[in-house]
Formats: structure tokens, C-alpha cells, sequence
């Protein structure tokens, strides 16, 4: 079974930023994407942004231009830069590994245990 750790959320004023970071607890085969998810109270759970195996990037209206997406395969880690933060990115944050289940062509879902981020206004 493989874990995601979150880390790098917290507490910061509009206008700032913060670094959020999600690593595998092992070495994982077969990842397809990765990617960075929010949830804020009361409401669904949303695609933030991801990344493909190729490195390919898509975000979500609400955050392009100031949220930027990279990963680091060696390290089976996924990274979240977060600038010019507003009150209603608050949300809980939650990475996520999409991996092929070789050798067949299903895919899991793995989540981290999700990072709160409150940015105030």
C-alpha cells in the first residue's frame, strides 16, 4: 500500500504564498498523473490541478496564472506553488496519485491525508 505525507500548508494573509509538497512513502510504479485537489467546508471535493507522466500541467479557471504544478519523479513527489492566495482558496488540500495497476490497464487512486490552508483576507 503506498501513503502520501502532505506538508506545507498553514496559515497566511491574501497575497502570500505557500509551497504544499506530497511524497510516496515508497517507490511507486506506473503513475499516471498527479495531482492537487481542495475541499472547502460544505462543499465538493475539486480538481485543482494535475500533471501528466509527460509533465504535461492543467489547473483549474479559479487558479491558472497563480498556482503552478510540478513534480518530481525521482522522488515520487508532487509540489503546489501557491501565489497571490485569496480568502476563498481556503480549503483543505489534498494530493492525489493516479497509478496504473500493471500489469493490467486499471488505474488506483491514492490520496494524502490532506493539509488545511486558510489564507485571510
Amino acid at each position: 500500500q503506498v501513503q502520501l505525507v502532505e506538508s506545507g500548508g498553514g496559515l497566511v494573509q491574501a497575497g502570500g504564498s505557500l509551497r504544499l509538497s506530497c511524497a510516496a512513502s515508497r517507490s511507486v510504479w506506473g503513475i499516471n498523473s498527479m495531482g492537487w485537489y481542495h475541499q472547502a467546508p460544505g462543499k465538493q471535493r475539486e480538481l485543482v490541478a494535475a500533471i501528466s507522466s509527460g509533465g504535461t500541467a492543467s489547473y483549474a479557471d479559479s487558479v491558472k496564472g497563480r498556482f503552478t504544478i510540478s513534480r518530481d519523479n525521482a522522488k515520487n513527489t508532487v509540489y503546489l506553488q501557491m501565489n497571490v492566495l485569496k480568502p476563498e482558496d481556503t480549503a483543505v488540500y489534498y494530493c492525489n496519485f493516479r497509478v496504473r495497476i500493471l500489469p493490467t490497464t486499471r488505474e488506483a487512486d491514492y490520496w494524502g491525508q490532506g493539509t488545511q490552508v486558510t489564507v485571510s483576507s
